[in-house]
């Protein structure tokens, strides 16, 4: 990571959602998904899923800050998936599917926490996204990055995941 770059960990939702629809962003350097917020170890994508490990399906976004900032990146989050879920995003129930910005400082906490306050009366129900230190995180499976890419055909993603990147196309597009 150059000097210049910052991080944010986002989850909402499948983290194949998050990656495909934020890697859009100009100034979004790389998107990596993995997992975080949880107690177990380098967990693996089965025991995420089985709920078991406490971690969240999130997704490491490195961005330029001279090109996007971090509250830009956040209002492509926000557009992207559903803040007022608690545990989940449409048909993917589970505690690995919350709503959670983990950061890395307190200042990112305080602008992140600004943020949320400010987008709240946008959405008919309150948001209960999780603002949280980043404690650790484990990358995702290597057959993980850049699902949506190399499978757009695939279902899930003609489903889920298209709606979500087709959101953000259309935000930027609208400037």
């Amino acid at each position: 990571m150059t000097d210049k770059r910052e991080r944010i960990v986002l989850g909402g939702g499948c983290f194949w959602c998050v990656e495909a629809a934020l890697i859009q962003v100009p100034g979004v350097e790389e998107v990596t998904p993995g997992y975080a917020g949880g107690g177990t170890p380098s967990p693996t994508y089965r025991e995420v899923c089985g709920g078991l490990s406490g971690h969240a399906e999130v997704a490491l976004v490195e961005y330029d800050p001279d090109v996007v900032s971090l509250e830009g990146v956040l209002a492509h989050f926000f557009t992207m998936h559903d803040p007022t879920t608690p545990d989940r995003q449409g048909h993917d129930v589970g505690t690995q599917y919350r709503s959670t910005v983990l950061y890395d400082s307190d200042e990112q906490k305080g602008r992140v926490e600004r943020f949320i306050e400010g987008v709240a009366g946008d959405f008919k129900r309150p948001v209960v996204t999780q603002v949280e230190p980043l404690e650790a995180f484990y990358p995702a499976e290597d057959y993980h990055r850049r699902y949506f890419e190399k499978n757009p055909r695939q279902p899930y993603c003609l489903t889920v995941v298209a709606p979500k990147v087709e959101k953000i196309r259309k935000k930027l597009t609208v400037r």
